[in-house]
């Protein structure tokens, strides 16, 4: 089973368009949307939700009021004040530390399992697409992450399927890490930018932090050609394959408007680099696995 691990640096340098379209063309692939931030795959692939299961990672304080003498305890104890003067949990505010639950004299506050966000499980015309949904200032996406791409090898398994592509999000911390570890390859997708350069640098050290093979695409390319140079330099001079440079074209937005994987828009330049690449990163996944 070859598992790809689509990334970058930075947001905004059209990584989720690149996995849609590798998606189109991979045809029978496991798609996962490890983005579970700010997931958006799903905006280019038309998913038709089959299963919805709550996710449960975190847990909240809840102080029984009606058995609390205030003794205010609570209060000096959180560091994050998320217990108001009148002795209730801010949930917001609360980061699960479970301080006021173990240092309660009256043992009237409860520490409770609470439901983080949701996870879904869809079909859709390339493939089945495993994906999610935090709420508002929930945390544990590292654990979504994992629990999306086992559920992705169940299926990849149980279906025969031989390719799992994860839209992986974007820096460098918990949730990347959670994309990248045991993933086969990574296609860390960059922009022709100072920042794009900085970013694509910090993203490579985790990815050889964790042995995991890595190729870069240059999105974009033509917009800065002395970036675009500099960062083939980088590439040459620390034995990292460029797999690909996409041009730049408004044909990914439109598609983004319409629902669809750019390579399907496009019949030119833009299909052809895209195709380019996404052969070039089966080669090497063939090489790998």
């Amino acid at each position: 089973m070859k598992e790809l691990t689509i990334i970058s640096g930075k947001g905004g340098t059209g990584k989720t368009s690149i996995a849609g379209s590798f998606a189109s063309l991979a045809g029978n692939a496991v798609i996962t949307d490890c983005d579970v931030d700010a997931a958006n795959l799903s905006l280019l692939l038309n998913p038709q939700t089959k299963v919805k299961h709550p996710f449960k990672a975190s847990r909240k304080a809840y102080i029984h009021s009606e058995n609390c003498s205030g003794c205010g305890l609570c209060f000096e104890l959180c560091r994050f004040d998320a217990i108001t003067e009148d002795f209730q949990v801010d949930t917001l505010s609360c980061e699960g530390c479970g301080v006021c639950y173990h240092a309660c004299p009256e043992e009237t506050i409860s520490f409770n399992e609470v439901v983080s966000g949701e996870w879904f499980f869809s079909g859709t015309d390339y493939g089945p697409l495993f994906h999610a949904r935090l709420g508002v200032a929930e945390e544990n996406s590292g654990k979504l992450v994992t629990l999306l791409r086992q559920k992705a090898r169940e299926t990849a398994t149980d279906t025969g399927s031989d390719t799992i592509i994860n839209d992986g999000p974007p820096g460098t911390d918990c949730p990347v890490i959670a994309s990248l570890g045991g993933t086969s390859s990574a296609l860390v997708v960059t922009e022709p930018t100072l920042s794009g350069l900085h970013d694509l640098e910090r993203v490579l050290e985790v990815c050889r932090h964790f042995e995991v093979p890595a190729q870069v695409c240059i999105n974009r390319f033509d917009l800065d050609e002395e970036n675009t140079l500099k960062i083939e330099r980088f590439c040459r001079e620390n034995s990292i394959p460029l797999a690909g440079k996409i041009p730049f074209d408004r044909i990914f937005s439109e598609a983004v408007v319409q629902g669809i994987p750019a390579v399907e828009k496009s019949n030119g330049t833009v299909r052809d680099s895209i195709v380019n690449t996404w052969e070039r990163v089966c080669d090497s996944l063939s090489k790998i696995c």
